[in-house]
């Protein structure tokens, strides 16, 4: 079933945007922001195709190599190319808008955290339950400790982004009130909260991960003016000149030596330079709008942005694995290793990019339904507060380990369990009667 097109956007009581109601009253998607959400997935799938490069080395020993990272072109690239901001512009958007149909509906915030707690977290614990079982069983049948280490973190790096958009998500609410009462005060002191911790995290290192919370809150804080139309209505020359200033203010911190100018190293622990980088993501998506709307409208184009869109979380959370789990396998076979960086390494990514295409097929057909279940915020009734808090705190606890001393066997096992007894303790958003499925399913 197609995705229904994108109707121009109407103001709303508070003066900001919000996308037409269609038929049964369900809000029409806009295929600008789920064609964004799409070709940000896709070029991390790429991207990590071409990163993750296990070795065999002659005594046995497994490491893994970062071909790309070790590129001297590599910077500069990954300076276009990190998307990872515009994910959560992207999610602020859209958040913002289901928290306030959910509100319009006399929801609460716990119910708002439910839809988005089961949303993410039961792609992720299908995910660790069968990572623990597979990786359990290879130790049992004499696989190296080494090989069961290297999968376990493969399955763990896609986690952090897994907390942090829950971090994110879950403090919509209220972020949201503080939005409307002083929108501008609100961006700035989570700015200077971010600065705060930078200049603090070379006498107190740990300090930096606090911006986990407060960088890619304020990032998503972008996604909350642009959903109230606050870049709809400004000219082209007024965006370029938002995307000249953050990058030209990028150059300047980077240049002085205040930052790294690699944004993957900028990346874990997030800081500053990813939230510049967020400002210039937002307003070329702002500006490239009409152009995108164009390329979603084609048909092939939007039957494969639905497919992606509905079963994201699962592509995300499964291709590192998988891509780690099936170059890992080959180590062990007679299959030609070209040596990392090489030519024929090179010319082997497609090959690599196809496996990992085929090996997410029928984890979609089997765990895809996961994500499609109802779990629009305007089906959400019937957990307590308690119950939704605890689920957070559960879910948390394993993450939080996970981040701070890497992801074993033992932790893949907890984190399973975890994951699953919040989703019990959440229970299951009912369907209404007459709901369009897919319409809001998406975080």
């Amino acid at each position: 079933m197609g995705i229904p097109r994108q109707l121009k956007p109407v103001e709303d009581h508070a003066g900001g945007v919000r996308p037409r109601e269609g038929l049964a009253g369900q809000p029409q998607r806009d295929t600008a922001i789920d064609f964004a959400r799409f070709f940000c997935l896709a070029l991390v799938v790429v991207g990590h195709c071409m990163m993750v490069s296990p070795v065999l080395h002659p005594d046995g020993t497994v490491t893994t190599e970062n071909t790309l990272a070790e590129q001297p072109w590599f910077v500069p690239v990954i300076w276009v190319l990190m998307v990872m901001p515009l994910f959560f512009v992207v999610g602020g958007i859209t958040g913002l808008q289901s928290w306030r149909r959910l509100r319009a509906r006399h929801g609460t915030g716990a119910e708002f955290a439910q839809t988005r707690l089961l949303r993410l977290i039961r792609p992720a614990a299908a995910l660790l339950a069968v990572m623990f079982t597979g990786l359990w069983a290879a130790r049992l049948s004499g696989v190296d400790p080494q090989v069961i280490q290297l999968m376990a973190t493969g399955a763990g790096m896609p986690l952090w982004f897994l907390a942090a958009y829950l971090a994110a998500q879950l403090s919509i609410p209220l972020l949201a009130r503080m939005h409307e009462i002083a929108p501008r005060l609100t961006l700035t002191g989570l700015v200077a909260a971010v600065v705060a911790v930078d200049c603090l995290r070379g006498a107190l290192p740990y300090l930096a991960f606090i911006n986990m919370v407060f960088l890619w809150c304020v990032v998503q804080q972008l996604g909350f003016f642009m959903a109230d139309g606050v870049m709809a209505g400004r000219s082209k020359g007024w965006l370029i000149g938002v995307i000249a200033g953050s990058n030209l203010l990028l150059g300047l911190v980077t240049g002085l030596g205040l930052y790294t100018g690699n944004m993957l190293v900028n990346l874990n622990p997030p800081n500053f330079c990813l939230f510049l980088l967020g400002v210039s993501q937002a307003a070329t998506l702002q500006l490239l709008r009409p152009g995108i709307e164009w390329a979603a409208s084609v048909r092939w184009v939007r039957w494969l942005v639905g497919v992606a869109g509905r079963r994201s979380m699962t592509i995300y959370l499964w291709h590192l694995p998988l891509l780690v789990g099936m170059t890992g396998l080959l180590l062990l076979t007679d299959f030609p290793k070209p040596a990392s960086g090489t030519a024929e390494w090179w010319w082997a990514r497609p090959l690599v990019l196809a496996g990992v295409v085929v090996l997410l097929i029928p984890v979609l057909l089997i765990f895809g339904r996961l994500e499609e279940r109802p779990t629009a915020a305007v089906h959400a009734r019937g957990r307590s507060a308690a119950a939704v808090v605890t689920a957070g705190v559960v879910v948390f606890i394993p993450v939080t380990d996970a981040a701070f001393n890497g992801l074993t066997l033992a932790l893949l096992g907890g984190g399973a369990a975890c994951f699953m007894l919040a989703v019990l303790l959440l229970g299951r958003v009912p369907a209404r009667v007459g709901s369009t499925p897919g319409v809001e399913t998406r975080a």
